[in-house]
């Protein structure tokens, strides 16, 4: 059983990785872990990607008259980025490199086609030519002469494996409409060719491949819609001569009359496979779509229409696919289970309607046989089979029964037409139940139900089942990204206080429209808002006493109002008892406080966060950088610089926000009146601390004297001494 779960876009593609419009991106190759990958663009850049983040994480480019013919890879032994450019300038370099002109370079005498990495080996770089070396071999005499293994013929396809711990790599040429199959081991040196079995009128789309038990496994997709099968003994110790290499028949993915065009197929287990590719049938339809299917049954698992069309290939990462569509790179999320024939057919049926998976149920047994034990229990019981046999066929005011193995299906059908007291015992219910090996997916499958209907049916809004939902901390964004839409169209700001705290995955655009949204609410509306004060309940005067007086303190970080002018800042001042001033009050309520607070918690990339924060209105950026000042403020009056309480901010996220506030609207700042104020009081904060900071500096190499002094000698029980410092 297969299922295609939830979809977010990792990242925008330039136009000509849009439908039709090119060949899409050069490659895409798994990272330093499981959760980053490497995309080549067809030009000049690689980019690493943090996939559960979407965020980028470091971005290298050739010149401008030079472009990347070959995909960047991850050398899982050094953690190096490898990389071609022009055929044959070989690029290394690491993470903290920024310019690709001043990393390591090879020139190789030959074009290189692809490099392959693998766990636990070193690179293979495959030639053009079909000759195949170990990276290590190349970087010790780049000059080395290449031989050429292939006469004429045009590299299709590669691919490399671990067997017996040893790799082996195949590619596959193309000579005349001619296909042929080399296999090349490594160690020991051993190269065996195949002419693979033609078909007629038919040719081949896409290849994989897998090893097991010394056995290589090819599958070929053709554009007549059928997968064959070809296999390979790895056993073989000397090369022989060329072989014709027959294959049978595995799955038929398409209906007669229909042609395959641009795919790509990849393998998900044992018994399933994917397929990538454009329908062509005899209307002149075409349609694009990615499908599963299990091939011990024949069948159909899922699929998944691409309006937006979609370059033709397909990458499978841990139980994720990658593919363009449209202009942007999108990943989805599959679930493959071991087949059978009843889940097999099951699923089939499923397809039409929903592409949900089902949640596996389950009877108690103990508690149905004491209820079997009491006659009262007895009748009870067939009154709640009564209702159950009702409960689908007629909807009434009646209360209902359900029943202990609800599942997934029946909550879903619940969704559409109960009520919201229903759905929320149901839910309970259900969860208390829930299987943890469906946890995440199933959530997103009942968030999304709920979702849908509160779309169609404006009076419909099940806020208890929504944070409920959210608190069993097994949402994310991408799970249901329009759980945020209707909690900002509703003003929900509770719901988006727990979605900002929550979820790793929220999109730059989303959080500057719940900041938006935040800074326009008035006060004293949020006062009646159940909001969590966790995070301010500490350092903000939760009655809004402006009376309040303030105890003598003495000033421990070098901050004083009164003295922000003077430059004696390296002792300690002791302020008199006066009343608090009203740059000394938080700006805005304990409510918003809060919540800007899980804005400054949440997760975002400053190139696509400053171009959303520009749209914010003159007003709202002062009253944040007045709130961001007046947590600066508390944030320096201890040595510690930590706001006290749980999901505060820290300093780092103020400074890093106000920073980002200032570069998108320096000009609209600058040339307010209002704000004149408030950019005068900063400046001088920062000035006073800037002059604190380095009176101290001042002090910090005769404070490391006296502790190697004091390290170097060794006085006995008393001494006296004199210490001069110049």
């Amino acid at each position: 059983m297969a299922a295609l779960c939830e979809e977010f876009t990792l990242c925008g593609l330039n136009a000509s990785a849009g439908a039709g419009a090119g060949p899409g991106i050069l490659g895409l190759e798994p990272g330093p872990d499981a959760d980053r990958v490497l995309l080549t663009d067809r030009g000049r850049t690689a980019t690493l990607y943090q996939v559960s983040d979407q965020k980028p994480l470091g971005c290298w480019s050739v010149k401008q008259d030079q472009t990347i013919t070959c995909p960047a890879v991850c050398n899982f032994e050094t953690g190096e980025y490898i990389a071609v450019h022009d055929d044959k300038v070989l690029r290394i370099w690491k993470d903290e490199d920024v310019n690709l002109d001043k990393v390591f370079k090879a020139t190789l005498t030959a074009e290189v086609y692809r490099i392959h990495s693998l766990p636990h080996t070193v690179p293979l770089v495959l030639f053009k030519g079909g000759a195949v070396r170990t990276l290590d071999a190349l970087l010790a005499a780049p000059q080395q002469e290449i031989e050429n293994v292939i006469s004429d013929e045009v590299i299709r396809w590669s691919e490399a494996f671990m067997e017996t711990q040893q790799p082996v790599l195949i590619f596959i040429t193309e000579k005349n409409g001619n296909y042929f199959v080399h296999v090349q081991k490594v160690n020991p040196d051993i190269l065996h060719k195949y002419k693979l079995q033609e078909e007629e009128s038919s040719n081949p789309l896409s290849f994989t491949a897998y090893t097991k038990n010394k056995i290589l496994t090819l599958l070929c997709l053709y554009s007549n819609g059928c997968v064959y099968k070809a296999l390979m003994s790895l056993q073989q110790s000397a090369p022989e001569e060329e072989q014709i290499l027959s294959k049978s028949l595995l799955l038929k993915c398409v209906v007669s009359d229909t042609v395959l065009k641009g795919a790509s197929l990849a393998i998900l287990g044992k018994d399933h496979v994917a397929v990538l590719g454009c329908l062509d049938s005899s209307p002149n339809i075409a349609k694009e779509c990615l499908s599963i299917w299990n091939t011990k049954f024949q069948t159909l698992q899922t699929s998944k229409e691409l309006p937006q069309g979609t370059s033709g290939q397909l990458w499978c990462y841990g139980e994720k696919f990658f593919l363009t569509h449209g202009k942007v790179l999108t990943v989805i999320v599959y679930k493959c289970e071991t087949s059978s024939l009843a889940a097999a057919v099951g699923k089939l049926k499923d397809t039409q309607t929903s592409g949900m998976r089902t949640v596996s149920s389950y009877v108690n047994w103990n508690i149905l046989q004491e209820e079997l034990a009491s006659p009262q229990k007895q009748q009870s019981v067939t009154a709640k089979t009564e209702s159950k046999r009702t409960l689908r066929a007629r909807r009434n005011n009646v209360v209902k029964v359900q029943p202990d193995t609800l599942t997934v299906e029946q909550l879903l059908s619940d969704i559409t037409d109960s009520s919201q007291n229903d759905i929320e015992e149901e839910l309970r219910q259900f969860l208390s139940n829930l299987q943890m090996s469906d946890f995440q997916a199933t959530l997103g499958y009942i968030t999304t139900g709920l979702v849908n209907r509160c779309k169609t049916e404006p009076t419909f809004y099940p806020r208890n089942c929504l944070i409920h939902l959210i608190q069993t901390q097994g949402l994310s964004y991408s799970l249901c990204p329009d759980l945020m839409a209707v909690a900002l169209e509703k003003t929900d700001v509770h719901l988006l206080q727990l979605c900002l705290q929550q979820f790793p995955d929220i999109p730059e655009a989303v959080t500057c429209a719940c900041l938006k949204a935040f800074l326009s609410i008035n006060d004293d509306s949020l006062e009646r808002t159940n909001v969590n004060l966790d995070s301010v309940i500490n350092y903000i005067d939760i009655t809004h006493n402006d009376k309040v007086e303030k105890q003598t303190e003495t000033v421990q970080n070098g901050f004083s109002s009164e003295l922000l002018e003077e430059d004696s800042c390296d002792i300690q001042l002791t302020q008199k008892p006066h009343a608090m001033d009203t740059e000394e009050l938080c700006p805005v309520g304990p409510q918003k406080a809060a919540l800007l607070n899980a804005i400054l918690h949440s997760a975002y990339s400053e190139t696509f966060l400053v171009p959303y924060l520009k749209d914010l209105s003159a007003q709202q950026v002062i009253l944040f950088l007045r709130y961001l000042q007046y947590l600066y403020m508390k944030c320096s009056e201890k040595v510690s610089t930590d706001l006290p309480g749980m999901l505060s901010p820290t300093i780092n996220q103020i400074m890093d926000w106000m920073c980002l506030l200032l570069d998108a609207h320096f000009s609209v700042v600058v040339m307010l009146p209002e704000a004149k104020e408030l950019l005068s009081s900063l400046h001088k904060f920062v000035r006073a601390q800037v002059r604190f900071y380095s009176e101290l500096n001042k002090i910090e190499g005769s404070l490391q004297e006296l502790q190697r002094i004091k390290h170097q000698k060794d006085f006995g029980l008393y001494s006296i001494e004199m210490l001069e410092l110049v």
